[in-house]
């Protein structure tokens, strides 16, 4: 079992940033950590991910720029550094973990990721 934790969200102004943690515990490997975001009445979107094994990091169109990903080996912690915020990136976002190798299909695919946080607030005002 994975367990993340997650800290960070919370209110922030149009133009402003916001840092959100996840940490993971439970095991001692995983091979990748993503967030996802999903605002009301819409799908669960990607946001962004990390490998735990290359440290490539990857990104929505929509947040390249702006937010940016990063991992804390020593602390089994990964972060989304969010800058420049905008009204529409208010959603609530999740920090997920996979544990197995890609399955053929990409990072942003939300079946790639088997663990999920319990999601944390962001809200962006005009």
């Amino acid at each position: 079992q994975v367990q993340l934790v997650e800290s960070g969200g919370g209110l922030v102004q149009a133009g402003g940033g916001l840092r959100l943690s996840c940490a993971a515990s439970g095991r001692t490997f995983w091979y990748r950590m993503g967030w996802f975001r999903q605002a009301p009445g819409k799908e669960r979107e990607f946001v962004s991910a990390i490998s735990w094994i290359s440290s490539i990091t990857y990104y929505a169109d929509s947040v390249k720029g702006r937010f940016t990903i990063s991992r804390d080996n020593a602390k089994n912690t990964v972060y989304l550094q969010m800058n420049s915020l905008k009204p529409e990136d208010t959603a609530v976002y999740y920090c997920a973990a996979g544990v197995r190798p890609l399955r053929g299909v990409v990072y942003s695919d939300q079946r790639e990721y088997e663990f999920w946080g319990q999601g944390t607030q962001v809200t962006v005002s005009s």
